[in-house]
């Protein structure tokens, strides 16, 4: 059995070794030009966006489908620049005292872990509390280095951010006027033998990347709304500046949930003392509770159960490769990388199927139902 099994695997693997060898130099390749297809691909959700908005208003408003586009377009730009009035004033005197008072409140937090450092003698010989810059706000001095040099290489290169914004939107824009065009381009030029599973892996990553999206604008507007009424409930400083960065950094996996729970809660530490800095970064662990284990799950209905090794190791190669753009799209990138792995070397290549869920009236598996993932096939092996 393991001999038959393991001899049908190598014939099915057979036809898709041109196809992987050629996935890996075109691989390497897209590393080599990194924040180009960061770009390229924050176009492509963009477009995914804009389909699924143009797919809603051709339904309830029967338009054509180039209208219900524009329509779609407009209605986005507009309720962008509804919320950037409405917010855009506060925000910005808020963000420029913020920044005025960093050093003072990195100031007050060295001072705070240098008396904390006194009280625990097990912290005196760890550095935490040099005198001149403790461990946490050189840290986040680094951060903000980081930040700062990132944003201001990308955007010191002659026009780079406009060319950028202009070609996101304009590919955004024709992948959703006719999405069939690209997709069936794809698979025209894919084998014969393979078009099916080419086909699947489109549309798998159609509705993954579409559920990704809803479940990560609805994750900003909760994150940033509870944030807001958490930290104004506690009297927190600049409390509107620090609900929008949680909003904004909730699209980094992992490493923007603690930036956004950390640094109200260190700037606070230092005036008001560490019960302070528990009660608010407590705001910041719940409402990311709630959002990673209520709404995320409820809009993404499990499509992309990425483990967290992954989704960590992800967001550090992107940003190797794409710097913060390539931050942005770390997960979706994941995802898709996932999902090709999934249609061509699990089912396509190993003969594996994905598990048919029994019916919740029946004790036994239905009629017809896959073995689990790791079993050989009772019957013959499938051809290529």
């Amino acid at each position: 059995m393991s001999g038959t099994f393991g001899e049908s695997t190598a014939r099915r693997a057979a036809p898709l070794v041109p196809a992987l060898l050629a996935a890996l130099l075109l691989l390497f390749f897209l590393v080599r030009i990194g924040e180009l297809v960061a770009v390229a691909f924050i176009a492509a959700l963009l477009g995914v966006y804009l389909s699924a908005v143009t797919d809603l208003m051709s339904r309830l408003v029967r338009l054509p489908r180039g209208l219900a586009l524009l329509f779609a377009l407009v209605l986005t730009l507009a309720a962008l620049a509804g919320v950037g009035a409405l917010l855009a004033p506060p925000l910005v005197q808020q963000t420029r005292d913020l920044v005025a008072s960093v050093p003072g409140y990195l100031a007050n937090l060295d001072r705070a872990v240098r008396d904390l450092a006194a009280r625990y003698p097990v912290l005196r010989g760890t550095g935490i509390a040099d005198t001149e810059t403790g461990i946490i706000s050189a840290a986040l001095r680094d951060l903000g280095e980081y930040v700062r040099r990132e944003t201001f290489r990308y955007a010191t290169l002659s026009g780079k951010i406009l060319i950028d914004a202009v070609a996101v939107l304009v590919m955004a824009f024709y992948s959703a006027y006719r999405p069939t065009l690209y997709t069936d381009g794809i698979i025209a030029i894919t084998p014969p033998p393979h078009r099916a599973t080419m086909r699947a892996i489109l549309e798998d990553m159609g509705l993954t990347l579409k559920a990704w999206i809803g479940a990560q604008l609805t994750a900003m507007v909760v994150l940033g709304v509870l944030t807001g009424i958490g930290l104004w409930l506690l009297d927190v400083p600049y409390w509107l500046a620090f609900s929008i960065f949680a909003g904004v950094a909730v699209l980094v996996p992992f490493f923007g949930t603690i930036t956004s729970t950390l640094l109200p809660a260190l700037l606070v530490a230092g005036e008001r003392g560490w019960l302070a800095f528990f009660a608010v970064a407590s705001v910041g662990v719940v409402v990311h509770l709630v959002e990673a284990n209520i709404v995320h799950p409820l809009l993404m209905q499990h499509r992309l159960a990425v483990p967290p090794v992954l989704t960590i190791f992800s967001v550090l190669v992107m940003a190797k490769i794409g710097g913060l753009l390539g931050m942005l799209v770390a997960l979706p990138t994941l995802a898709t990388i996932l999902i090709v792995a999934r249609h061509v070397l699990i089912q396509r290549i190993y003969g594996d199927q994905p598990m048919v869920p029994a019916p919740p009236h029946t004790a036994g598996p239905p009629a017809g139902a896959v073995p689990p993932v790791g079993t050989a096939p009772s019957g013959p092996a499938p051809g290529p």
